[in-house]
This record gives C-alpha cells, structure tokens and sequence, in this order.
C-alpha cells in the first residue's frame, strides 16, 4: 500500500482542530506549541513524527484516566517505558487517545472517521480513529482479546500487535496480567517498522531476509467458533488468498477447531479472573464512578476459582509453543480481523472472536486494510507469525500489502 504523503505540522494540527469536535478521539491534547515542540522529521526513523498515546499508559504531565470517572486525573510524573523510548528516539507524544473504560467493553466517545454513526471498534478506539483521520502517524494501543485488531479494521489502518511480552508494560494500567500487550496502530507497515524497531531491539535484528514469494507457505484460517464470516470479509478473504496463489504463494485452508475452541475458552476464563482481581478495588471502592457492564464482569470473574483458571493457562503454555497444531508448515496464518464491516452504532465495539486466540497465544498480529465495502466502510485481513517473529510479519506485512492493496484497487 503505497504512504500517504508527508504531511506538514500546521496540517496536523489542522486536521485536529477540523475534525476532533466530530470524531472525538481525544481524551486529552498536550498544552504546548506543537510545530515549535516537534523536532526536523528524519526519514526512516520516528524523529519528528507526533503520536497518540492510548489512555491507560501514563505520559509525563498528562492524565491517565483509562476511560473511567473513577480514575485518578492527576497528570503523570513520569511517562510510560514505551513512550520514554519513542521520545529518546525524537518522536512527540500529543496527547491521549480515548480509550472504552479500562480498555474493556464500555466504549468511550470516539466515532468512525468513515461513518460517524459506526463503531470504530476498541477498545483503542482513539488510537485507530486519530490515526485513520490523519491526526498523527501512529498512535500507541493495547490488546487483552482484540483491541488493536479490530479498530484497525474498522478505521482502515495497519494494526501491529507485538510478541507477547516484548514490550515493556511499565506504565500501563494492565488489567489482564498473562494478556495485555502495548502495540500500535499506524498509517502504513513502514511507519509500523520504525516504531517497532525502537520499542522492539530484542528481536530487531533476529528476522532473516525473506524468501522470493513463490515459496510463501500460507495457512488461511476462516473460521471461529464464536462468530461467522459477512460476505464481504468472506470475500475479502478470498481475494487475498487468490492473489497470493496468483503470485506463487502455496495458500491451503486450516480449521484447527479444537484448538481455537480451546483459545476461546481459555481467553474467557484468563481475562475475567485476571481483569476481576485488579478491578475489583476499583469496583468496590467506586461502585457508581464505573459501569454496571464492569462491576458484572468483576463478579463474574471473582466466581471463577484457581483450578479453571490453572487450566486455562495450561492450555495458554500449551499451545503457544505449537504452531503446526494450528499453522502446519505454514510461514503465516492469513485469516480474518473482524466479521465484516464496522457495524452500526457506537454503544458497542464489535466483535472480537477472531483475533482473541492469537491473543491467548501471544503471536505477533498484523492487520492490513484491504479497501472498502458498497458503503465505503473499510475492510481487511490478519497475518500472524509465530512467536517472536515479529519483524519476519511485518516484512511479508509491507510485501505484501503493496501488492494485495493495489489488487484491491
């Protein structure tokens, strides 16, 4: 897919200020002269790019609220381990991005930039939007089932979620200790590297040159065991699949069921025991500054013992080192972001059932925007790679992004 032209400090700002009344993708904008704050943008790199910041990781003099009345809105002494990285490496935090209430099910403000009447997904919903709408390049999210994926796909941005663990969480209010992973949405794969190559040095250098693409190995994951294909991600799909095997790619249709019925089923029991035990304080502290979905979900969580949750890690170690259970032979998965199109309304974030397992598993996720729908509304496909290869995804990302993007045209 081919950049967007660089665009000048002032038209950033612009951008903001014409659209942020609509969109509403800001719980907080720095109080600073921008065009003087940024440094001179050097190509290649972050230096001089403005970026978003997901309101549950803190940055220095801003607020972390995590989109929730009961949250402490005093600004931050310090700025988060990422954010502290980006900025050593010339990149300008602008301000905070909304995010649904403690990056769960109770969505924030934010509308679509193609529909305001649409979902654009979440729980990072600011980021994506920001992004898509041309405010920063890239804005910094977070992913517990499916909140990176999805609003990528919905606001037709590239969404990167990095290995597990690869990225440090200080400075996140994590929720879902064995789950919650930092990534970032972006407005290409390239500005996706280049934020990678700073918050990711563990693995930057590992990633061998890729091979020609006639020896791509694909495995094409279409279904999930907790929601069912539109025709137009179906279709979506299949046109990617169809112009890799144009071009060389041996692409072979997967469906590991009991492994992904395994994945959701242990996403469940993960994410509510861990997210109830670290919110039950909040929820028990300042019942009415949360909402009746989040204290539901506390109760639900506290009523699940050790034993469940012993086994659903179990099956987390388990299948995260077994790839060929899901993958085969495969070098990736190609598979859908979300059902379809984002859907109607924005009391609610959309469906997340086919990027939790990849969650569970921890493997690098890369969503590419593919086009649009009869509405205009954006849509895409996966690629995920195996563990802690995420520099390998997002080269095939750029490769072949170009390449099924212009098909798409």
């Amino acid at each position: 897919m081919p950049q967007p032209p660089a665009s000048s400090r002032p038209d950033r700002l612009s951008r903001i200020a014409e659209r942020e009344p609509q969109l509403r993708a800001w719980a907080h904008l720095a109080e600073t002269d921008w065009p003087q704050a940024w440094p001179a943008r050097v190509a290649g790199t972050v230096s001089g790019l403005p970026f978003g910041v997901k309101d549950v990781i803190d940055v220095a003099g801003m607020p972390t609220r995590c989109g929730a009345q009961a949250s402490d809105a005093g600004p931050r002494a310090f700025d988060a381990a990422c954010v502290s990285a980006l900025r050593a490496a010339g990149a300008v935090p602008v301000g905070k991005t909304v995010t649904a209430e403690y990056a769960f099910r109770t969505p924030g403000p934010t509308c679509n930039p193609h529909a305001p009447a649409h979902t654009p997904g979440g729980s990072s919903s600011g980021s994506a939007a920001a992004v898509a709408a041309g405010m920063v390049p890239f804005a910094l999210s977070t992913q517990t089932g499916g909140s990176i994926v999805r609003p990528a796909a919905y606001c037709g941005v590239v969404g990167f979620k990095p290995t597990f663990g690869l990225v440090s969480r200080a400075g996140l209010a994590s929720t879902c200790d064995s789950l919650d992973v930092i990534g970032w949405h972006a407005d290409s794969v390239a500005t996706a590297t280049q934020v990678g190559k700073v918050l990711l040095p563990a693995v930057a250098d590992g990633a061998a040159p890729l091979p020609a693409l006639p020896g791509l190995r694909v495995a094409v994951v279409d279904w999930s065991p907790a929601a069912t294909l539109s025709a137009d991600g179906a279709a979506t799909l299949a046109r990617a699949a169809d112009r890799l095997r144009a071009l060389g790619a041996r692409c072979e249709t997967r469906v590991p069921q009991a492994a992904l019925r395994e994945l959701m089923a242990a996403h469940d029991v993960l994410m509510h025991y861990e997210f109830a035990r670290n919110l039950a304080p909040v929820a028990r502290r300042a019942p009415d500054g949360v909402s009746a979905v989040l204290r539901e979900a506390v109760t639900h969580g506290l009523a699940i013992d050790g034993a469940q949750y012993r086994a659903a890690l179990a099956v987390q170690r388990r299948l995260r080192t077994a790839w060929s259970a899901l993958a085969g032979d495969a070098d990736l998965v190609l598979t859908p972001s979300v059902p379809g199109a984002a859907p109607a309304g924005i009391a609610h974030t959309g469906s997340p059932a086919f990027a939790k397992p990849w969650s569970v598993l921890g493997w690098p996720c890369l969503h590419l925007p593919l086009g649009k729908d009869a509405t205009g509304l954006p849509l895409g496909v996966q690629l995920v790679a195996d563990w802690e290869n995420d520099f390998t995804l997002l080269a095939w990302g750029e490769r072949l992004h170009h390449v099924l993007f212009n098909e798409e045209k």
